[in-house]
């Protein structure tokens, strides 16, 4: 999955949820700038960042890892 699918997925989400991007931006204590950005699948954001922003939206990312 590309981060401009996942920045869809998250902005869907909040959408959804009727959240204002600054709102989330708050809750996930992330800046506004980096939300605008991961929502538009822009920039590289920490795994952290986007951790925090999808736990806050009540959704989970499954990693798996190949030998």
């Amino acid at each position: 999955m590309n981060t401009k699918k996942i920045g869809e997925i998250i902005k869907e989400r909040r959408q959804s949820l009727k959240v204002k991007q600054q709102e989330l931006a708050d809750l996930a204590g992330v800046g506004i700038n980096t939300l605008v950005a991961i929502e538009r699948g822009q920039g590289n954001p920490k795994l952290e960042t986007l951790l925090c922003v999808l736990d806050t939206l009540g959704l989970q990312v499954d990693i798996k890892l190949k030998d």
